[in-house]
C-alpha cells in the first residue's frame, strides 16, 4: 500500500512556544458572523469552545446561561442583545475563521482541556493561536499523526458526522508480521461487537516489515484501527494518522502545526 501524495511545503510552528508573531502574520481577515437568532449550540461552536455535537453536552449539563439564566435547550434561539455565559465566563462568536493542522505527538489528549491535569494538545498551540479553537475529532493519547483544529463550528460538523465519509489514513505497526490471510479478512469485511467493520483499503507497506500495515478507513467508532487488529489477535505498537480529509504531514514534524491555505480550507469545505 502506498502512501498518498503531498502537497508542496508550508510554513510549520512548533507547538508550545511562547512566541505569539507568527500568529499574529498568519491571522486571517475578519469575516462578519451573523449572531442574531442563532441556535445556542451553534452560538457556543462559533465562539470556538468546542464543536455543535460536544456544545449539546455542556448545555445540557448546565454549563451555559444566556442573560444570566441557565438554558438547557441547545435549540433556544440567542438574539443579537442577549449574553451569553460558558462556565462563567462572558462569551462571543470568533470573527475570524481559524484552520490548523497539527502533527500530534503521543501522550497528549485530544481536548480543550483535562480535569486530571495531563498534557492536551491546547497547550501546543496556545501561545501561537489567539483565537479560541478545538481539535475535529479524537486522536487517542497514545495515537499519534494529523489532527485539525478550528473554531468554525459548521465545518467541524460536517467533518465529524458519518454520512460525509471522511477519509483517514493510518500507519500501523504490529506486534507482529501481519498474515496475508488476515489482511484479506480485513479487506473483506466482518463483524465487531457494535456492528459491522467495512475498511476502504488494506496492505503491507511498500519497502517496509510486515509488521507494518497501511489502512484507509471512514468510519469513526472509538479506538476502531486498534480493536481491528486486536480482532486478529495483535497488538497496535504504533499508530500514525498519515492522512485526513485531503491533508497530509509533508514537511510537519511531530509536534508542529501550521495553519491551512486558503485553498486547504476551500477543499475542505467543498468535500464536505
Amino acid at each position: 500500500m502506498r502512501r498518498p501524495n503531498k502537497p508542496k511545503k508550508q510554513r510549520s510552528f512548533r507547538g508550545g512556544s511562547n512566541k505569539k508573531k507568527d500568529a499574529q502574520k498568519n491571522s486571517k481577515p475578519k469575516e462578519e458572523l451573523p449572531t442574531e437568532d442563532m441556535r445556542l449550540n451553534k452560538y457556543i461552536a462559533h465562539c470556538g469552545i468546542c464543536s455543535r455535537r460536544k456544545a449539546d453536552e455542556h448545555i445540557k449539563a448546565g454549563k451555559v446561561k444566556v442573560n444570566s439564566e441557565v438554558v438547557l435547550e441547545p435549540g433556544h434561539r440567542v438574539q443579537a442583545k442577549d449574553k451569553v455565559y460558558f462556565e462563567g465566563k462572558p462569551v462571543r462568536p470568533e470573527r475570524n475563521k481559524v484552520y490548523v493542522l497539527l502533527n500530534k505527538p503521543k501522550n497528549y489528549i485530544t481536548t480543550v482541556s483535562d480535569d486530571r491535569g495531563r498534557k492536551t494538545v491546547m497547550d501546543l498551540v496556545q501561545h501561537k493561536i489567539k483565537e479560541r479553537i478545538f481539535p475535529v475529532g479524537r486522536l487517542d493519547r497514545a495515537t499519534v499523526g494529523l489532527l485539525l483544529l478550528t473554531n468554525d463550528g459548521d465545518l467541524a460538523k460536517k467533518l465529524s458526522h458519518p454520512s460525509h465519509e471522511v477519509k483517514k489514513v493510518y500507519h500501523v505497526v504490529l506486534n507482529k508480521e501481519v498474515s496475508t490471510e488476515h489482511i484479506d479478512a480485513i479487506r473483506k469485511g466482518f463483524d465487531l461487537e457494535d456492528g459491522a467493520v467495512q475498511v476502504d483499503s488494506v496492505g503491507h507497506i511498500d519497502g517496509a516489515g510486515l509488521e507494518e500495515v497501511g489502512i484507509e478507513i471512514h468510519i469513526g467508532r472509538n479506538r476502531i484501527v486498534r480493536r481491528i487488529f486486536e480482532h486478529f489477535g495483535y497488538e497496535v505498537k504504533k499508530l500514525d494518522r498519515v492522512y485526513y480529509a485531503g491533508l497530509t504531514k509533508k514537511d510537519l514534524p511531530r509536534g508542529w502545526f501550521r495553519h491551512l491555505t486558503k485553498r486547504e480550507v476551500i477543499m475542505l469545505k467543498h468535500f464536505t
